[in-house]
């Protein structure tokens, strides 16, 4: 419980950041949110799964956004082994950053950064290696200097003989060079390219977490506000090629036979209750043979976040 009780926390300075944002009816909801969780566990107590829970569902909310986060990244895994599978191909993982900049220049730079890429995935050498790819907007905030750091994370499927073949293959300074000359920007000192390894959750959790740590745009209101008006309305996650047609097979259901089964047998439940500063947890309660029967033998449906 001891992660829900921080997320829980600073579920609390959100509330006090989102007011000015929202209206009455979402701001009941903020202030609810997680106040009644129901886990049920197994036999040894040690293994718990959230049941039910009343959420949000606010993405700036630190509890809603690290939920999600952990389904995502399991929605990534499934897609990435569609493709892998399926069409045989391999990924590499691609940082793409620039300057900071200040609070007032923000959404200027994220519009920058998307027509920068949209002439990257122009360029012919793009196209031709590039066979889909997932693209997430992430802002960074330095408290030392007071300002930002915009950057993109992009996961990137491309043919296996893209490694060995030197009519395909990309190299990092080359694609620095790329970034430089869509940007307009030559000042750019670097970007982060890297091949991407099997059943990585915790590259696959950085790609699927909000756009934003909640310890970065929890830290005052006016950091708050420029994150708020910065990604409100953006679209996060971006989906292109392969992995667009992999995204609808995973939201229709048809790649659910990639989902491991949940080998644990639960048999209680145990409801939290939140009381300003922590959860209080009821005795425990035998679940009912219906109970059981709906909830053991499921398909998991999220990946644990690393630590």
């Amino acid at each position: 419980m001891d992660k829900y009780t921080e997320k829980k926390l600073r579920n609390q300075v959100f509330q006090k950041f989102i007011e000015r944002h929202v209206g009455e009816n979402q701001m009941t909801l903020v202030r609810e949110c997680n106040t009644f969780l129901s886990f049920v566990t197994d036999k040894s107590l040690e293994k718990n799964k959230l049941y039910k829970a009343n959420s949000c569902k606010n993405r700036f909310c630190p509890v809603c956004a690290w939920r999600k986060a952990r389904k995502d990244a399991l929605g990534l895994s499934l897609m990435m082994q569609y493709v892998q599978k399926e069409h045989k191909k391999e990924f590499i993982f691609l940082t793409l950053t620039t300057p900071n900049v200040s609070k007032n220049g923000l959404e200027d730079e994220i519009k920058h950064y998307n027509q920068s890429f949209r002439r990257l995935s122009n360029r012919t050498k793009f196209k031709k290696v590039v066979k889909g790819y997932v693209r997430k907007l992430e802002i960074t905030y330095n408290k030392e200097r007071d300002d930002y750091n915009p950057h993109f994370h992009v996961l990137i499927a491309v043919n296996k003989s893209y490694f060995t073949d030197k009519n395909y293959y990309i190299s990092q300074k080359e694609w620095l060079n790329l970034w430089r000359d869509v940007t307009g920007m030559p000042e750019i000192t670097q970007v982060h390219v890297e091949k991407v390894k099997a059943n990585n959750d915790k590259e696959l959790y950085e790609m699927a977490k909000y756009s934003g740590k909640d310890s970065d745009y929890l830290s005052n209101q006016k950091v708050f506000d420029a994150y708020y008006r910065s990604l409100k309305g953006k679209q996060v996650l971006v989906y292109s090629g392969l992995f667009k047609e992999a995204r609808k097979l995973l939201k229709n259901g048809d790649l659910d036979y990639l989902k491991e089964i949940d080998p644990t047998e639960y048999i209680y439940q145990i409801f939290y209750i939140w009381k300003q500063k922590e959860y209080l947890a009821s005795e425990l309660h035998d679940l009912t043979e219906q109970e059981k029967r709906e909830l053991n033998h499921q398909m998991i449906d999220e990946i644990e976040e690393e630590t």
